[in-house]
């Protein structure tokens, strides 16, 4: 009998040392990752964008994947790639592994599900308009785990475990419960020390100082709203991939940037910023609350729901009270002291 416990005893340790070793053949659970996106998307630069992390470290963490398993996952073309026919069989193989990893994960995340609540959203809008105001719901919902997922990526509810998004675009997201939240504009604004306190007084006089590029915010639309018709889109100077980089870039008085509305108020009222111009222009996109129809009927969805619509009616009573008490004129300085006033009023 000592001697069969004995053989069990030996085998037990040796099926645990062959899991070891096995485990520690894996690749690096990045490069996995970043292998699973790229072959989904057949692209890096998609990858990248939902991995939030440059189109170079997709490209790196595929390359030391090749290399590690001594093979080509993909075929490369140019800037264009494809899988090989070895590459999608891994692909098919590494999806359901991490399918399976995510779906046991969420197993064991089931026992405190129902109080946590996840919301996703642009980091520039989590960073500039969520954070400065959270404090509250959380203060007044202290019964639930929030979790704020700051990301560029779109959420993918069937997949994510997330439950509420916000999201800048057009709205139009098949198969969800889809309100608008927040209307956005553009405008020009710059720090008040910027050019040693000589700001531009007139729209022609952005000609005479340099401003801040985004993709995300094309000064073309708001030429047209200013009468400058024949002003090209700006091709030279820092391009900044992050709205919420670009204003602190003019925080820091690097030029004048186009500014959205609901990131930047904020700073102008604590005086970080001022607005130049009494012209907005135009966006495409507004910011909108998105669920799964059946998340609406769930006590923290509802409660976070109340809470951010409640946010955005004194954001615009706030936005509504600095254009009334703006000056006619270019004085910046007053109107933004009239905002800090109207941001101190006490809430009714």
């Amino acid at each position: 009998m000592r001697s069969k416990g004995l053989r069990k005893t030996i085998y037990f340790h040796l099926y645990v040392r062959n899991i070891a070793m096995d485990l520690r053949q894996l690749p690096a659970l990045n490069a996995i990752k970043a292998f699973e996106a790229a072959a989904r998307h057949e692209s890096f630069s998609r990858a990248a964008d939902e991995l939030f992390v440059t189109h170079g470290a997709v490209s790196h963490q595929i390359r030391a994947l090749e290399a590690e398993l001594g093979v080509s996952l993909f075929a490369r073309d140019g800037k264009r790639v494809r899988l090989t026919e070895t590459g999608r069989r891994y692909a098919a193989q590494v999806r359901a592994a991490l399918m399976a990893l995510a779906d046991a994960t969420r197993e064991i995340r089931a026992g405190d599900r129902e109080r946590r609540l996840v919301v996703s959203m642009l980091t520039s809008f989590a960073a500039r308009w969520v954070t400065p105001r959270i404090g509250s719901f959380i203060e007044a919902h202290p019964q639930w785990d929030l979790e704020l997922l700051s990301t560029n990526a779109l959420t993918d509810f069937a997949r994510d475990d997330v439950d509420v998004a916000i999201r800048f675009g057009f709205g139009k997201y098949s198969g969800l419960h889809s309100e608008l939240l927040l209307e956005e504009i553009f405008f020009p604004a710059c720090a008040p020390n910027f050019n040693g306190g000589k700001l531009p007084q007139t729209p022609a006089d952005l000609a005479k100082v340099p401003l801040l590029r985004s993709d995300d915010e094309l000064w073309r639309p708001w030429f047209d709203a200013a009468g400058l018709t024949d002003w090209p889109e700006p091709k030279r100077g820092v391009l900044y991939q992050d709205s919420s980089n670009l204003l602190q870039a003019a925080i820091d008085g690097q030029g004048v940037a186009l500014t959205r509305r609901s990131l930047a108020m904020h700073e102008i009222a604590a005086g970080r910023l001022v607005r130049l111009f009494d012209v907005d222009g135009p966006s495409p996109w507004q910011y909108y609350f998105i669920c799964p129809p059946q998340m609406l009927e769930t006590a923290r969805v509802k409660a976070f729901r109340d809470w951010v619509f409640d946010e955005v009616g004194r954001f615009k009573q706030l936005f509504d009270r600095a254009c009334e008490a703006r000056p006619a004129g270019p004085r910046a300085d007053l109107a933004a002291d009239a905002l800090r006033v109207a941001a101190l009023t006490p809430k009714a």
